[in-house]
């Protein structure tokens, strides 16, 4: 019986030096050559790199990813060495998600290396394994989220906008601010992440999204969650890739474009929103504003021209008088850890409720074939830090 959930030390195991030579053999006879590739390039590494490490050619590599020859039972320990692994890892048998690099939408598609890219698709694979793991054990919030032909939103003028509006409507979410955009994502069956996959920094990808697996995923990056109001903006530009791209191929710019209008409707609906815009760009009203409403002072000055209710002059002008205030200290970021709502917990309480019946954290690692480290990362658990907290949540 699966638990329902609702949402109102780290040793590694057997090391690939000193794994049992009859569990080597057996993972080499049952090699998963796309278990390599994930592994590796969540490493970060190319195939030359991982063959001269190894001391075999680049070809050999190629062919164990391509699954037309197996590597020998020492190899498949060195490897684990290598990419940081259990051998079970490369072990088929479990279920395993195939993404595409195609299927995914990246909010900085131009300023993501090929590298980065990999190990973001790759991190999002494990994502859903691990989704996979824990929903045979915990019931999740049912997937609710409305899909668009492509058509409809570039056929229409207002199509992002009117996508925004159909969006709220099915969530029930009215015409004023959204409060807690992310556990409101999280209820409707997203999965959200602000796990920090590609290491301490993640300055080339901003955000991406995929709705190409059983479950949408939205990966948020730690190093831009330094300011709330960006964050909410970017999960919900996430939101309408979701919502209006489903069935295109990721990479047009002209989609780009539509999430953000679909994130700024959503967020500030024009309708609500252009009564309440100042007469003049007064900086700090519109900061007031922001913070009714949980967006940037940034996105109520473009509102501002988007609406018609300055000049592009004006516009300008707003813009450079605010980055001389951010230069002086002032108009400073709000992190999004003083936000709670805007902080997936999805899966970690998901984890909790399948541990408080009976689950270990050892168990699940065993179950995926994760290091204990790498599955506390997926997991988003924070460091042991105390917290301070001087107001509820």
């Amino acid at each position: 019986m699966r638990g329902q959930l609702s949402l109102l030390d780290d040793s590694t195991s057997t090391s690939g030096a000193a794994a049992d030579r009859q569990d080597l053999v057996a993972i080499a006879a049952g090699f998963d050559p796309h278990r390599l590739t994930q592994a590796r390039r969540l490493a970060g590494l190319t195939k030359k790199a991982v063959s001269e490490q190894l001391g075999v050619s680049p070809v050999a590599v190629s062919q164990w990813e391509a699954g037309t020859n197996r590597p020998r039972p020492d190899h498949i320990g060195q490897l684990a060495d290598i990419l940081d692994v259990v051998p079970a890892f490369f072990a088929t048998g479990r279920p395993a998600a195939r993404l595409e690099v195609a299927s995914a939408h990246f909010r900085s598609l131009r300023r993501t290396p090929a590298t980065q890219r990999d190990k973001a698709i790759a991190f999002t694979e494990q994502v859903w394994e691990l989704t996979h793991a824990l929903e045979k054990r915990v019931q999740l919030p049912a997937m609710d989220l409305p899909h668009l032909a492509s058509a409809e939103v570039s056929e229409h003028p207002r199509g992002p906008e009117r996508a925004a509006q159909l969006l709220r409507e099915q969530w029930d979410l009215g015409d004023g601010p959204i409060a807690h955009l992310v556990r409101i994502m999280e209820t409707h069956g997203l999965i959200v992440t602000l796990s920090p996959f590609a290491g301490a920094a993640t300055a080339t990808v901003d955000a991406f999204s995929t709705s190409h697996l059983d479950r949408p995923i939205v990966v948020l990056t730690p190093d831009r969650a330094y300011d709330v109001y960006r964050h909410r903006f970017t999960a919900a530009h996430e939101l309408g890739h979701l919502v209006m791209h489903g069935d295109r191929v990721a990479g047009d710019p002209q989609q780009e474009r539509e999430a953000d209008r679909f994130a700024a409707e959503l967020l500030t609906p024009s309708a609500q929103i252009t009564p309440l815009l100042p007469g003049r760009l007064d900086l700090n009203a519109l900061a007031q504003l922001g913070k009714e409403w949980g967006v940037s002072v940034d996105s109520l000055i473009y509102r501002c021209r988007e609406v018609g209710a300055v000049s592009d002059a004006t516009y300008r002008r707003a813009y450079q008088r605010l980055r001389q205030l951010r230069n002086l200290q002032l108009f400073r970021p709000e992190p999004v850890d003083d936000y709670p709502g805007e902080v997936p917990v999805l899966l970690k309480r998901a984890f909790e409720l399948a541990e408080a019946n009976g689950m270990s954290i050892t168990d699940l690692a065993g179950d995926l074939s994760f290091k204990l480290p790498r599955l506390r990362m997926l997991l988003g658990e924070q460091s042991a830090r105390p917290e301070l907290r001087l107001v509820d949540d």
